[in-house]
C-alpha cells in the first residue's frame, strides 16, 4: 500500500471532517444527513491518518509530491 495523498490533501480532508463534527454538535445537521456526513467524516479522517485513499487507485491519481501514478519517485 503506497501512500498516494499529499500533505495538503490530508489537511483539507481533516478540516472537512472537523467541520462536519462541529456542524453536528452545534445542531446544524441531524437525521439522515448527519449519519451520511458522519460516515464521510470518518472515512476522511482514516484516509488522512493512513495517507492512502483507495478511491484514487482506479484512476491512477496521487496528490503526493514526487509521485507518478501512485508510485513514489525514488529520492535524489
Amino acid at each position: 500500500m503506497t501512500k498516494n495523498m499529499g500533505t495538503a490533501d490530508r489537511a483539507i480532508r481533516t478540516l472537512i471532517a472537523l467541520a462536519i463534527v462541529v456542524l453536528y454538535f452545534t445542531g446544524k445537521i441531524s437525521g439522515t444527513v448527519a449519519i451520511v456526513l458522519g460516515i464521510v467524516a470518518v472515512a476522511f479522517l482514516v484516509t488522512s491518518f493512513v495517507g492512502w485513499c483507495p478511491s484514487y487507485l482506479p484512476f491512477g491519481l496521487s496528490t503526493r509530491k514526487g509521485s507518478v501514478e501512485g508510485n513514489v519517485a525514488p529520492p535524489r
